[in-house]
């Protein structure tokens, strides 16, 4: 998870990503945030989110962001 956080602290170093929910709802990320951050998990954690996995419900908190990094490595074992 901390690896996590500091890839969106990359993108706004000014929110305070553990505590914060509705990232999406609220547009603290936007589409450009999404895109950028998709390409930061894939080179960090070896994994490929599809076009099924990019909705809000995944984005809209870190540990939304955790667990779909989570689901996708161990769908890859």
């Amino acid at each position: 998870m901390e690896e996590l956080l500091e890839l969106l602290n990359e993108l706004h170093p000014d929110v305070d990503f553990s505590s914060r929910e509705h990232l999406i709802d609220e547009g603290v990320l936007d589409s450009m945030d999404i895109v950028s951050l998709i390409s930061m998990i894939r080179e960090s954690f070896d994994v490929s989110i599809t076009a099924k996995d990019i909705v809000p419900d995944n984005f809209n908190s870190a540990s939304a962001i955790y667990a779909l990094i989570k689901r996708l490595e161990d769908e890859d074992d």
